[in-house]
């Protein structure tokens, strides 16, 4: 019997440092897994363009000009005038992007670049990249500046084949796929943009508005324009994606 109970007590110790043995393991792959957890950031310090740099070619002329870009009241400000780009320093691939902003007078023409690459590459102002269009009434539209993009229903939504292309005159628009996706002037309205590969999603408000595949480019850096009215905005937060 003695023989039996210090059996079963070494067998009671085994398995229970066994047991602990696996909590210990589980307890540190979640805490591996909770550590390597993509972490949101923000690109705007509330207080300051660090990490941007302006692109404002009218500058190149008179350098006294006012600036196009500035921080205030914890806010990111496009003034819209004179016309040009804040561009962030860094690069970015694989990302989910999260803009909130708002019209701070007239609603008019703005939007966000991603894959940004050569300067003024289109017109001498844009900068080659994938416009993610914030112009009132067509926010989520795709606008091609030197790289492309494709889309369902192509013809469409950007008209006919033999007319598209990246430069100049040609078709370089490519619609959303939603109407009344965006919150009346002077309200908040949120944009996510989720660069994966070469795909690049665009959700307005919560809709799903534009999905693209096989675009030209899968990296590069973010830019904001200056392109006539004025835009706040509140919220530029960048996630990496596995």
């Amino acid at each position: 019997r003695r023989s039996k109970r210090v059996r079963r007590a070494r067998y009671t110790r085994a398995t229970m440092t066994s047991l602990l043995r696996a909590a210990l393991l589980l307890t540190l792959a979640s805490c591996s897994a909770l550590g390597s957890k993509p972490t949101p950031h923000s690109l705007f310090d509330r207080r300051s363009l660090a990490g941007w740099h302006a692109d404002v070619p009218e500058k190149d002329k008179d350098p006294k000009l006012p600036d196009s870009f500035v921080a205030r009241d914890g806010l990111l400000v496009s003034l819209g005038t004179p016309e040009g780009h804040l561009i962030t320093d860094s690069e970015f691939s694989n990302y989910r992007l999260v803009v909130e902003y708002r019209w701070a007078g007239e609603a008019g023409n703005c939007g966000v670049l991603v894959h940004a690459s050569t300067p003024r590459r289109l017109y001498g102002m844009f900068p080659q990249s994938i416009e993610c269009q914030l112009h009132v009434g067509n926010a989520g539209d795709f606008w091609c500046i030197g790289e492309d993009v494709t889309v369902p229903d192509m013809e469409a939504r950007r008209g006919p084949k033999d007319q598209w292309g990246v430069d100049g005159d040609k078709k370089r628009r490519i619609k959303n796929l939603t109407d009344g996706s965006e919150k009346p002037t002077g309200e908040w309205n949120q944009m996510v943009i989720e660069c994966r590969g070469r795909s690049v999603d665009v959700w307005m408000n919560g809709d799903h508005v534009n999905s693209g595949t096989d675009c030209t480019a899968d990296h590069g850096r973010i830019a904001l324009q200056a392109e006539g009215a004025v835009v706040e905005f509140r919220r530029l937060e960048l996630t990496p994606l596995d």
